[in-house]
């Protein structure tokens, strides 16, 4: 298992993010044995890179949106994306994802986010899968990779870490009696 420690503080840095920000670690259990990363014209190790760097930065952006001081961790155990690599499909041997609604993007996860005393926020173990995917208006030429799977961990997060974190803030502080 890889563990990457993505310190948000380096975007502010940047100059990128937010001020406060929650620390999030990201991991992915057996990579190798997930549904779907399979690359169209890379090799199978960058393109595992590839996809892993971005769900890092997925949930690092997502991270960003919390208080500072909270930390949350996360550990990745299966990724299929959108759409599914036809090697035939493309002109002179090159191989394409196709994207079609049968296709649909999925992730699955466990998480921890505590607070700045270690508290237990929320966890859990999701299993994420977005059916709809093709409904969602955009222009075909602006989407980035990966942006199906962005939207359904950013609305994952917005109906479900969210809350719990506004709600937790609203709980009167514990003090030692």
């Amino acid at each position: 298992m890889r563990n990457h420690l993505i310190a948000l503080s380096l975007i502010t840095v940047l100059g990128i993010g937010q001020a406060a920000a929650a620390e999030v670690q990201v991991s992915f259990k057996e990579p190798e044995k997930f549904t779907d990363i399979r690359p169209t014209n890379d090799t199978r190790s960058r393109y595992q890179q590839r996809v892993q760097t971005a769900f890092e930065k997925m949930f690092n952006d997502m991270a960003a949106q919390m208080p500072e001081g909270y930390q949350w961790q996360v550990t990745i155990t299966d990724i299929d994306l959108a759409g599914d690599v036809d090697y035939f499909a493309g002109t002179g041997g090159q191989a394409l994802r196709i994207i079609k609604d049968v296709h649909s993007p999925a992730v699955r996860f466990s998480h921890v986010l505590r607070d700045q005393q270690g508290e237990e926020v929320l966890s859990g173990d999701e299993r994420l899968r977005d059916m709809g995917f093709l409904q969602r208006i955009s222009r075909p030429s602006a989407r980035p990779e990966f942006e199906y799977e962005r939207v359904m961990l950013n609305d994952w997060f917005t109906k479900n870490v969210q809350p719990a974190v506004t709600q937790h803030a609203a709980v009167t502080p514990k003090t030692a009696q």
